[in-house]
């Protein structure tokens, strides 16, 4: 990161705070001297859990402006911090060296910056207080959040096993495998390999040869791995040791997020369920209707392009690196304009190592070799730099790798089948800007091309389409505002950027479902406002008009879903709720600050419709708004979804 070398002024603060996790603390202590502030601990473990950070203490920050105020005796600081680093009572790895702790004169005074490395997977989880169990956080937007124990438990676990999948199940035999499924693939290894010696074994040798089937070493006993069980098992099989295990694939009609589709393959009990057969049915469709130009390899022609090549390796990463103990379904997703695929679990390694191959670390190395033997997917660490070369092959947009945190961990791949600038979109800013557009520069050009085509822009998006340094980018983004080419929504990394003049959204946005217009190049509707400018969303699964698994409305409009009606939760996530919300809803009276401290709870990591929070804590809508909900809104403690309409009947409120 070494973004604390580029700090000389406030005005360098500010152009971090969206290429970074940025926190600023006082840090002054009470004599005024410098102490190491209590919230250092929750910061360093959520920053060390997700992505890394930078913490600067001696600047204040209050309502996005900066402050430095110094700290006087700085070493007071570093000495406080070496002594408790090394105490595991305190935090469970020391994640710093003396390089990652620097003193720096800003504004006449002396400040500490410290930055904190991403931990890997065999230190996560980074926990404080002795206790992973409430003492794992992780980074949300701006804030740190307590990590939920069972998320903790899983980290525990995969921080301690090189592989998930090669665990033996002694309880799952012959009886739960999908023969049909295991003899289509013994057909395929034979065909591949002529003359192999294991076209000659029955079918437990064989799975025995390819690890489908082991001997647990400690106990002695037989039965199928977790891989071979996954691989080749039944649904109702899988299920029994995966209760979340979910796969799901969808081809849908438009270039516009939408819940319709016109043909899917899920778990409805038509086939076996298991990840050999969604491979084998899935990807013939994902490649169906693909243009293939004409080649020849020895003297044959050769269909096997850069983007089938792609893809086959896109799925085959998606089936081998997911979680299944996690929550989240598999999706994968076709579409006019796109190829999505998302997998339940974060990467094992940086973002940043994953797309150059550096460091392979699978999550299922027996699944991966099990893949291997068909000749599906490559060898460990090229999947991700081969799908990248073949988008590039066609020199269609940079795939987007991203990983969420909320409601459960998730990596989500999109492939865009959109030229870098889409044919049409540069005559509409031309004809919309005129001069103004062409005196920009590439990257400047690009942002308003990618805000055009991808209805909103992001920090993070255009680093990845430009490569560019991230203060480089952050300095491009300002000036577009400042030119009055794009208004900025947010603030840090949660920072969204769209064209001025667009449309405030309002609630019949969000709980109408409208369908969403798609982009038309040839459009005759620009203003000089740019009011009607109009973009397709390529994002992969929040949809105006679907759900979660926990039930919450995903609009396409905002990045934290919605409880919109309590019937639509998935029961223990309801239950969850109305645990928290036990207090008023049992008593007619309740003090002031343990209401105060229910309503924040329940409105932490998505959006709660007023009529949704009123029934959850047995309060009629228009007293809980005028006793309790508009004022902390005023005191920002909430924030409303619709603001420009604060009595909206359908408004809904968020933790600030």
């Amino acid at each position: 990161m070494s973004q604390h070398r580029e700090i000389n002024s406030i005005a360098d603060i500010d152009l971090l705070t969206e290429s970074v996790d940025l926190e600023c603390k006082l840090a002054l202590g009470s004599d005024g001297q410098g102490k190491l502030p209590k919230d250092f601990w929750p910061t360093y473990s959520a920053m060390a859990n997700t992505e890394g950070g930078l913490i600067l203490l001696g600047v204040q920050e209050k309502r996005g402006r900066f402050q430095a105020k110094g700290i006087p005796t700085p070493s007071t600081i570093r000495k406080e911090l070496a002594d408790l680093l090394g105490n595991r009572n305190k935090v469970s790895v020391n994640l710093l060296s003396d390089g990652h702790i620097t003193e720096l004169q800003l504004d006449n005074v002396r400040i500490v910056a410290i930055e904190i490395p991403r931990a890997s997977r065999k230190q996560r989880p980074v926990f404080i207080n002795g206790n992973p169990l409430g003492g794992t956080y992780r980074r949300f937007h701006e804030a740190d959040q307590v990590v939920p124990d069972e998320e903790v438990k899983l980290m525990l676990s995969e921080s301690q096993a090189e592989s998930l999948d090669y665990r033996v199940l002694a309880k799952f035999g012959m009886r739960d495998l999908s023969l049909p499924s295991l003899h289509a693939y013994r057909q395929t290894h034979a065909t591949l390999n002529p003359g192999h010696p294991w076209s000659e074994l029955d079918d437990l040798t064989f799975l025995r040869e390819v690890r489908a089937w082991n001997t647990d070493r400690d106990t002695g006993e037989d039965g199928l791995t977790v891989a071979g069980l996954l691989m080749f098992g039944k649904f109702q099989s899988i299920q029994d040791e995966f209760p979340h295990y979910a796969l799901d694939y969808q081809e849908r009609p438009e270039a516009k997020t939408e819940k319709r589709w016109i043909d899917r393959v899920w778990l409805d009990g038509s086939w076996s369920g298991n990840l050999y057969d969604f491979f084998r049915t899935v990807y013939p469709k994902l490649t169906a209707g693909l243009k293939i130009p004409f080649a020849l390899k020895k003297g044959l022609r050769d269909e096997d392009t850069p983007i089938h090549e792609a893809l086959r390796e896109a799925l085959a990463n998606t089936l081998i690196h997911a979680d299944y103990r996690q929550r989240t379904r598999l999706l994968v997703v076709k579409r006019p304009d796109m190829f999505g695929f998302q997998n339940p679990g974060n990467l094992r390694i940086p973002i940043e190592l994953a797309l150059r191959g550096d460091e392979p670390d699978s999550r299922n190395k027996r699944l991966a070799h099990l893949f291997g033997f068909v000749r599906i997917g490559e060898k460990a660490g090229t999947g991700i730099p081969r799908i990248m070369a073949g988008w590039k092959s066609q020199h269609w947009r940079q795939p987007s790798l991203t990983e969420e945190y909320e409601p459960s961990p998730r990596t989500i791949l999109r492939l865009q089948m959109l030229d870098l600038f889409p044919p049409g979109v540069l005559d509409i800013l031309r004809a919309q800007f005129r001069d103004r557009f062409e005196s920009l520069d590439e990257t400047c050009r690009l942002a308003l091309a990618t805000t055009l085509t991808e209805r909103r822009l992001t920090h993070t998006r255009l680093c990845e389409l430009t490569g560019l340094h991230p203060s480089d980018v952050t300095k491009s983004l300002r000036s577009l505002v400042s030119q009055d080419f794009l208004v900025s929504e947010g603030s840090g990394r949660g920072t969204v950027y769209r064209f001025r003049g667009a449309r405030k959204i309002a609630s019949e946005d969000v709980f109408s479902y409208p369908g969403s217009p798609n982009l038309a190049p040839s459009s005759q509707n620009l203003t000089e406002s740019s009011q009607n400018l109009t973009e397709s969303s390529p994002n992969l699964d929040p949809t105006e008009n679907d759900r979660d698994e926990f039930g919450r409305l995903i609009s396409d409009h905002f990045t934290m879903p919605f409880v919109d009606d309590l019937k639509h939760l998935e029961p223990n996530f309801l239950t969850q709720l109305e645990q928290i919300a036990t207090p008023p809803r049992t008593l007619r009276k309740l003090d002031r600050e343990k209401m105060i401290e229910t309503i924040l709870k329940l409105c932490e990591l998505h959006y709660i419709r007023l009529d949704s929070l009123a029934s959850l804590i047995n309060r009629k809508p228009g007293t809980l708004q005028g006793q309790y909900l508009t004022q902390l809104c005023r005191d920002q403690k909430l924030r409303m979804a619709f603001p420009d309409k604060p009595n909206d009947p359908r408004q809904a409120y968020t933790k600030a």
